[in-house]
């Protein structure tokens, strides 16, 4: 019956030392720690990890729910796996344990808030590049692929979409889309 804690921020410029620090108060023998994002569980190699190695008895720490899934559906089915191993789960931050009634509900609740939270954050930058865009400020992100060389190397060369594509480290597809476009420079 040990304790492992798990801790996670979104992105490569934030510090999850404090995270950390209070899974160790909190009696974490083993913390796995990782950058990703909360939205989905793909990429999450520490999380799936942990989530392989717990064993019945075992109690899974967190600071807080939403370091854990950013959505309902993703929260429900690790508590799910997890009871279904015979396993605990807390939260440093939130009254959480899996053990009470009480503390199944709130986790219910708190992953609804943290699922709600993602999606306003999402209605929120929608709106703000819609706004962007009326103003004629965003344009989108820059392209990537210069279809001025590709149309090159197609014309003055001779080449075929494999070669082209092997040539600029791009993928074909990505040569025929900008073949395809009828706008490309040059």
């Amino acid at each position: 019956m040990a304790i492992y804690g798990y801790a996670r921020v979104s992105s490569a410029d934030q510090d999850y030392s404090l995270q950390e620090q209070a899974l160790r108060t909190a009696g974490c023998e083993i913390i796995r720690a990782e950058k990703a994002s909360g939205t989905a569980r793909t990429g999450r190699t520490e999380l799936e990890l942990l989530l392989e190695f717990l064993r019945k008895g075992d109690t899974l720490v967190v600071t807080r729910v939403d370091r854990l899934a950013r959505s309902i559906k993703d929260l429900q089915d690790i508590v799910y796996a997890l009871k279904e191993r015979g396993v605990t789960l807390r939260a440093t931050e939130q009254p959480i344990d899996t053990q009470s009634a009480a503390g199944k509900a709130f986790l219910d609740m708190l992953g609804v808030f943290a699922e709600f939270e993602t999606n306003l954050r999402r209605e929120r930058q929608l709106e703000g590049i819609a706004a962007a865009k009326v103003r004629g400020v965003y344009q989108g992100r820059k392209p990537s692929v210069d279809s001025g060389a590709i149309k090159a190397l197609r014309d003055q060369q001779k080449l075929g979409a494999t070669e082209i594509a092997r040539q600029l480290g791009i993928s074909r597809a990505s040569v025929y889309r900008a073949l395809a476009k009828p706008h490309a420079e040059t």
